[in-house]
């Protein structure tokens, strides 16, 4: 097989790509791990079709592109955990593998995912890369959709890109659950998702492209009284999650979809939450904070 990577939608050419002619379970050159790199880097999102993986292919893949990040975002207890640390459980499952009740607290928690978000951005070091792999995707629902930081940020008005330029913004998972209703923490979870400092706009150390570094982890503004910042990212938001900057991926089963953090929002869709939904993700980190990136 020859590696391809093409448009996902050949009307936006520029944002997700699909990757075919390659068996990720059989092992990847390091030349095809950096084709992959450079057409992530145009596309943002890429999308790898009928990728039968375990766990540990999975993890071995992801490792191509970077330090890995451990699993510590769930709220579930090590002793609750249906998978290793080195996968991040995206699924509506228990331990034993049976479907969460309705009010489960875990499952509840998990509907964060359903606001547009980035990965890990409530780390000190937010995530590089994510690696989601459907094992078992419902008929309908359950899509994920990617909006694009990129295009967010060069269609902003001259002024308003000035006014976000040196923002620094405090991101928690307490405030995400929070905007759901969602307050059922232990003292040792709030102490664990405490508020981190990111930049509003990231550099992409890549291509060089100015983003917004946007995600529902957002709290605050250095310096800012909290409603006029939540209202100013409220309309970043509005503005960044336009139709035309958000691609919509309908799962397959064996899907793998891959993401560059650094320059996309993601959300997962309502779907039958009596229904089996497993996803499966491997996160590389982005080995540096925000803070110290360089912007200018």
């Amino acid at each position: 097989m020859q590696l391809k990577i093409q448009p996902a939608d050949t009307s936006r050419p520029g944002f997700a790509g699909l990757v075919t002619g390659l068996d990720i379970a059989a092992g990847v050159s390091k030349e095809q791990a950096a084709a992959i790199e450079e057409a992530i880097d145009l596309y943002g999102v890429l999308i790898f079709p009928d990728q039968k993986l375990n766990d540990e292919q999975q993890y071995q893949f992801s490792e191509h592109f970077g330090p890995m990040e451990q699993a510590t975002g769930d709220i579930a207890q090590k002793s609750e955990r249906r998978l290793s640390m080195n996968i991040n459980d995206i699924s509506n499952l228990d331990k034993d593998g049976k479907v969460l009740k309705r009010d489960d607290r875990a499952r509840l928690f998990g509907l964060g995912n359903m606001l547009w978000h980035s990965d890990s951005s409530f780390k000190t070091v937010p995530a590089r890369y994510s690696l989601l792999s459907g094992r078992v995707v419902p008929q309908s629902g359950g899509n994920t959709q990617f909006a694009d930081m990129r295009a967010a940020w060069d269609t902003l008005d001259e002024a308003l890109k000035e006014e976000c330029l040196d923002l620094i913004c405090n991101h928690s998972q307490l405030y995400s659950r929070g905007k759901l209703g969602f307050d059922d923490f232990t003292d040792e979870e709030r102490k664990k998702w405490a508020p981190v400092k990111q930049r509003l706009v990231r550099r992409h150390p890549r291509t060089q492209r100015l983003s917004i570094f946007l995600s529902s982890h957002i709290g605050g503004i250095d310096n800012w009284p909290v409603p006029e910042a939540r209202l100013f990212i409220g309309d970043l938001n509005e503005h960044a999650t336009q139709p035309q900057f958000v691609y919509s991926h309908v799962w397959k089963q064996w899907d793998l979809v891959m993401w560059d953090n650094r320059v996309l929002m993601h959300r997962a869709r309502r779907y039958d939450h009596s229904v089996q939904r497993d996803l499966r993700r491997t996160t590389v980190s982005d080995a540096v904070s925000t803070l110290d990136q360089v912007i200018v």
